[in-house]
Parts: C-alpha cells; sequence; structure tokens
C-alpha cells in the first residue's frame, strides 16, 4: 500500500505585496491615503458635482458675495460653505482650487524629479570634476531658501500656472539631485555595478537600468514630502498675490481674499480654504512619512 501524498503550495510573497502589507499596517497612513484620495476623486470630479463654475464670471454674482454658509444664491442653489466677496460658491471655489494646487504640485514634482534624477546620476557615475561642479550649483541653489527662489522668478516672469511650474521646478530639483546622488555612489561601488563594466556595458545602460532603480525607494519619499511643499509653496505666492491672478481662484487666492473680513466676523471666506489646504498637505505628509519607514529598511523596528 503505498502514501500518496499531495504536494504543499508554497506562496512566494512579491515585493509589491510585500510593500502593501506593511504599508496598511499604519492606520493613520490608510487613513492619510483614503482623505486624499477622496480630495483628488473631488477635484477631479469638480465641473461635474459643483452647482457654480468660478471661472466664468458670467456665473458669479457680486450680490451673492459674503453669504454666511447655508445661505441661498440669487440662481437658487444653496451655498453650504458660503460665499466669498466677489460671490463665488466657496464649495464651487475651493474644489476648483485643488485642482490647480493638484496640478501645479504634480507637474512641478515630476519635471523636478526627472531632472534632478538626471543630474544627479551623472554627477555620482562621472565623479571627479563634473560631479564638484554639479554639487557646487547644487549646494548653492540649496542655499537659498526655496519660498525665495519661486517669489523672484514668480515675481520676474509674472503670475501663470506655467510660470509657477517653472518657478517650483527651479526652486526644488536640488532636494531630487543630492538625495540621487548620495544614493548612486553607494551604488555605484558594488558588485553588480562592476560586473556590468566588466562585461562591456555601456554607461547609459549601468546608470539608468541597473543603478537608477535602486534609488526609486528614496525618490518616491522625497518626491512625495516636496509635492505637499509644492502645494503650500503655490498656495503661499498666491496669497501673497504674485501667484495666480483673481480670476483663478487658487486656496491660496481664496485665503487671501478673506483675509480682510476675519476681523468683521466672515471667518469662511478664509477659514474653508485654509482647511482644505490642510487637509491636503497633510494627508500627503502622513503618507510621504510612512513611505520612508516602509521603503527604509534600517527604520523599520
Amino acid at each position: 500500500m503505498t502514501n500518496t501524498a499531495t504536494p504543499v503550495e508554497l506562496k512566494v510573497e512579491t515585493p509589491f505585496q510585500r510593500f502593501r502589507a506593511e504599508f496598511f499596517e499604519s492606520k493613520i497612513a490608510t487613513a492619510a491615503l483614503g482623505i486624499f484620495c477622496i480630495i483628488v476623486l473631488l477635484a477631479v470630479l469638480a465641473p461635474w458635482i459643483t452647482p457654480q463654475n468660478p471661472y466664468d464670471l458670467a456665473q458669479v454674482d457680486v450680490l451673492d458675495g459674503r453669504l454666511p454658509p447655508g445661505s441661498e444664491a440669487f440662481p437658487g442653489y444653496i451655498m453650504w460653505l458660503g460665499s466669498d466677496g466677489a460671490g463665488r460658491d466657496l464649495y464651487s471655489a475651493i474644489l476648483y482650487g485643488l485642482r490647480i494646487s493638484l496640478t501645479v504640485g504634480l507637474a512641478s514634482g515630476v519635471i523636478a524629479l526627472l531632472i534632478g534624477m538626471v543630474i544627479g546620476l551623472v554627477a555620482a557615475y562621472a565623479g571627479g570634476r563634473v560631479e564638484a561642479l554639479i554639487m557646487r550649483i547644487v549646494d548653492l541653489q540649496l542655499s537659498f531658501p526655496a519660498s525665495l527662489v519661486a517669489l523672484m522668478l514668480v515675481a520676474a516672469l509674472g503670475k501663470g500656472v506655467d510660470k509657477i511650474i517653472l518657478a517650483l521646478v527651479v526652486a526644488q530639483w536640488a532636494y531630487y539631485a543630492r538625495t540621487v546622488r548620495a544614493t548612486a555612489l553607494v551604488e555605484r561601488n558594488k558588485e553588480y555595478v562592476e560586473a556590468a563594466q566588466c562585461l562591456g556595458i555601456s554607461r547609459f545602460r549601468i546608470v539608468f537600468r541597473h543603478i537608477l532603480p535602486n534609488c526609486m525607494a528614496p525618490l518616491i519619499v522625497v518626491g512625495t514630502v516636496q509635492t505637499a511643499s509644492a502645494i503650500s509653496l503655490e498656495a503661499t505666492l498666491s496669497f501673497l498675490g504674485v501667484g495666480l491672478p483673481q480670476t483663478e481662484p487658487s486656496l491660496g487666492v481664496l485665503i487671501a481674499n478673506g483675509f480682510e473680513y476675519m476681523l468683521s466676523g466672515r471667518y469662511w471666506i478664509s477659514v474653508f480654504p485654509g482647511l482644505a489646504l490642510l487637509l491636503t498637505v497633510v494627508s500627503i505628509n502622513l503618507v510621504g512619512d510612512h513611505l520612508r519607514d516602509v521603503l527604509n529598511p534600517r527604520l523599520k523596528k
């Protein structure tokens, strides 16, 4: 009589499954990610779920200006969050403002990441005078506050979304370059790079096919944090009056519009856009902070 044992299937956990399991262990990070996804969804669906287009001056009535939350507008809909001094429905203006903030933050972050990534990789792999020259430029860039650099550039270029994105890219690329260079210097001296050099593989392939994938973890963390910083910086520039024009009500513009009414009791004009900005930035930072813990093995307990 022979015993036939059924083979036991071993489940191999992929790196993505391990990352997902470790990330969702934190309830705070999971809640922050959920809040951020809701914010993005509301911003994307803004034209369909808001009663007013704040960009269309034909839909804005000055007689509806400074209405408290829950008031009825002249067209008949309810302004649940009130209105600003120009008569814009704050609920509509906040969602449209989130579209601008997220667009500016993501666009400037991606462009700055690509530029900084290439420059950092070139500096780390080339070494010598090339690395010294690039890193002195990076040090010079980082010696100035990002807000000051962006403020000077926007003041010189003028108002507009494209000009703000350009200013934020110039202000932020050095952070990515330094991060990639530090990680790439460690990877450059490892055995797999020496083996690739002995096989005669081109420098371009070694840098972008072998070294770059191992630099992505810190890049993701820095990119997340810098995206939140870009959103805050855009709101700061718009609040100071050098960012977006009044016809494009970003969160910074909305906060600035209501600042003069704070002492008169019309708190909602600045408070509600400020809360939307705070919720967006904090949720991104919480996700980025937990990503740092998950992607860095040295920080794991």
